[in-house]
């Protein structure tokens, strides 16, 4: 279910009812509640919308829910409706930080311009705050993570917050997914950016050697070591170490592991001298760490140390507004690296970049811009580039239609800016038809409005 604009309060179960119709009518989402409690469960700082609630109810009153809102978010508008001559009760909620009142019985007009009024307030403060969070993170040197999908919104605003402190991170996404990317996105942006960022991939490196490259080794310590060697925890010393692929680390070695991140020391091969080590860890996995530390296939007690905080990275499936954009990203890099030109794509072409699965997730995308650069709009149809970048339309005839139906909402949404009515004359479509269509395709009107 999309989220509502508006949350209602009110006791009276005719009222409810009223208002539910009345903000259909006018093609504005209504959720209604009978008390103050169960509407504030469902509010959350990120709500888009504005709450009206009734003053006079039993328990918690209307400026009782005004004060428990501003407490999620003071920029969430409030409006109450009092009854009539109640003049000093509107005011008290105006100075307490109501956006406004209505006095009942109400005006209809009236009533919706005002809600329409403070929709708009919240969304001004929405996309403000939006646009804030972007320049922070624009203006900081090192890479970048790009996305405007609400997936990446919330990874990023989680991330956020881990900057500044040195607890170690388990990030968790299916491959090519972007977790060496957030690993040094978080390290750049940290004050152990001047330092090292080592990265080794546990399950690249063979296990007689593993041990050598975390913890480095004396000359002689076993044969063909010819010469002392620091492993990755020095080199990374006060910098990031990370370890992708952690689930493939030999169990044996997770016990020395574990040893070195509860004593911050680390022992080389053929030393008995402790050296104190100063590391973040962020380990990346593309398993369910938990679900194998259960059947006993990875230390339990490992987990739980690596897993201070845990991320989980979106696949890019679940992303689909931002692939035009990364897409357009990486052909920027690949032009300038090769010294090509950059064809900006047709609405076509961007529509079955959209309409593909990406089972390689952004490697696969990055990797099908550099061919795009290369071969021009023939790498977009070319079934053999590779096993998983089959983006041509080989689709049943269903899925065809689907795709075709989902592409004409979306563009008269696009074309009418959001307004349901609009839209609706422009596809000639009945209301509910119109709503059961962008509920099937996962279309919110508010993202199309400017």
């Amino acid at each position: 279910m999309s989220r509502p604009d508006v949350m209602f309060i009110d006791d009276d179960p005719d009222i409810r009812q009223a208002i539910a119709q009345t903000m259909d009518l006018e093609d504005i989402r209504v959720e209604c509640f009978a008390d103050g409690p169960s509407c504030l469960k469902a509010i959350s700082p990120d709500f888009g919308g504005v709450v009206l609630s009734d003053y006079n109810m039993p328990g918690m009153d209307g400026l009782d829910v005004l004060q428990a809102v501003r407490q999620v978010d003071d920029s969430i508008p409030v409006i109450i409706l009092t009854g009539q001559g109640d003049i000093s009760t509107a005011v008290t909620a105006v100075q307490q930080g109501a956006y406004d009142f209505i006095e009942k019985p109400f005006d209809h007009d009236e009533l919706i311009e005002l809600l329409r009024r403070a929709l708009e307030k919240r969304q001004l403060a929405l996309e403000n705050r939006r646009l804030k969070t972007q320049l922070r993170l624009l203006a900081r040197p090192g890479p970048r993570l790009l996305g405007e999908s609400p997936p990446m919104q919330r990874l990023m605003s989680t991330i956020e917050p881990l900057l500044d402190i040195s607890a170690n991170i388990l990030l968790r996404g299916e491959t090519g997914a972007g977790k060496d990317a957030i690993a040094r996105y978080i390290h750049e942006n940290s004050p152990r950016g001047k330092h090292n960022f080592v990265a080794i991939n546990c399950g690249a490196v063979p296990e007689n050697l593993i041990e050598s490259e975390l913890f480095g080794h004396e000359s002689g310590a076993f044969t063909g070591a010819d010469k002392r060697r620091i492993g990755k925890f020095e080199h990374a010393h006060q910098g990031t170490l990370f370890l992708d692929e952690v689930e493939s680390m030999p169990l044996p070695l997770q016990v020395k592991l574990l040893r070195v991140l509860e004593e911050l020391k680390v022992e080389r091969l053929g030393s008995n001298a402790a050296i104190d080590v100063d590391v973040r860890v962020i380990a990346a996995t593309k398993a369910d760490l938990k679900e194998l530390s259960d059947k006993g296939d990875f230390r339990a007690d490992l987990y739980y140390r690596l897993n201070v905080v845990q991320l989980e990275i979106p696949a890019l499936r679940e992303r689909k507004e931002d692939i035009a954009m990364l897409f357009h990203h990486f052909v920027l890099i690949a032009a300038a690296r090769y010294e090509r030109e950059s064809i900006p794509l047709t609405a076509s072409q961007a529509a079955r970049l959209v309409q593909h699965s990406w089972p390689g997730n952004v490697r696969e995308l990055r990797n099908q811009a550099e061919r795009y650069v290369l071969l021009g709009p023939m790498a977009l149809a070319d079934d053999h580039s590779s096993e998983s970048s089959d983006i041509s339309g080989r689709q049943t005839l269903s899925e065809m239609m689907d795709a075709f139906e989902r592409s004409a909402v979306v563009a008269a949404l696009n074309a009418c800016q959001g307004s349901i009515k609009n839209t609706m004359i422009q596809l000639g479509l009945a209301r509910k038809t119109l709503y059961d269509k962008m509920k099937k395709h996962g279309l919110d009107k508010s993202e199309f409005k400017d």
